[in-house]
């Protein structure tokens, strides 16, 4: 998979019109991904920003205890690094790669020197963070007044489209992590969406089997992150 075709499994990258493309495609590097990598903690400057192209990345608050609660995701129709061309240079959460795979990387200061020419990428990630910013604002809703089987099908549906397939190597204590509750509450929503004929789950890997059925199991927050990302970064 060269760079050229790799931009194209990335909503934002995929995009961009061919000229302003052109502009950063030699600063952009092809990179692995691996589970659980931390790319950077909280209030630490941000050097490389990320694509992610069949990998699935969390931003993560981490709370006095040590507990963590996911935020937000960065899949393939997005970027990890808003705060770069914000000015913030750093986030208050962390992000780690919750599934594993490519991604394409670009030097921070590359991507603030580009959108400060004020062009098509300019406005194009202005679009992404409005639409970032409603993901977020749905998911503090959705952790607050949804069951945990109705948020676990909405994250699993969500990490099989980062990952673009069916099967996710996902184990509880990672899964209650990123839903910020008990792992037994996980066992039971899980098990759950297994008796439904939805998943198929053991040994830290969920299939899904289902996903029409899972999608009618989700609470409505998928559909309606969906629905702005889709209308921010509308694909032709």
């Amino acid at each position: 998979m060269n760079l050229e075709q790799a931009s194209q499994l990335n909503r934002l990258l995929s995009l961009l019109p061919q000229s302003e493309y052109l502009q950063i495609a030699p600063h952009l590097r092809l990179v692995n991904l691996s589970s659980g990598q931390i790319l950077y903690e909280p209030n630490e400057p941000i050097l490389t920003v990320y694509f992610p192209l069949h990998a699935m990345i969390s931003l993560v608050q981490i709370m006095e205890n040590g507990v963590t609660l996911e935020a937000g995701i960065v899949g393939s129709d997005g970027m990890l690094g808003h705060p770069v061309y914000l000015g913030g240079q750093c986030d208050s959460s962390r992000a780690i790669v919750q599934i594993p795979g490519k991604a394409i990387a670009l030097e921070a200061l590359m991507l603030k020197k580009t959108f400060d020419q004020g062009k098509t990428t300019q406005k194009l990630l202005l679009r992404y963070t409005q639409a970032f910013i409603a993901q977020v604002s749905q998911t503090a809703v959705c952790n607050r007044f949804h069951s945990t089987k109705t948020r676990l099908a909405r994250w699993l549906l969500q990490a099989q489209d980062s990952a673009q397939s069916s099967s996710l190597q996902l184990t509880q204590d990672f899964l209650s992590s990123m839903l910020g509750t008990r792992r037994a509450s996980v066992t039971v929503a899980a098990n759950a969406l297994q008796d439904d004929g939805l998943i198929r789950y053991g040994r830290g890997q969920i299939e899904i089997i289902d996903r029409d059925g899972l999608k009618r199991s989700c609470c409505m927050c998928y559909d309606t992150v969906n629905a702005e990302y889709d209308r921010l970064l509308p694909v032709e």
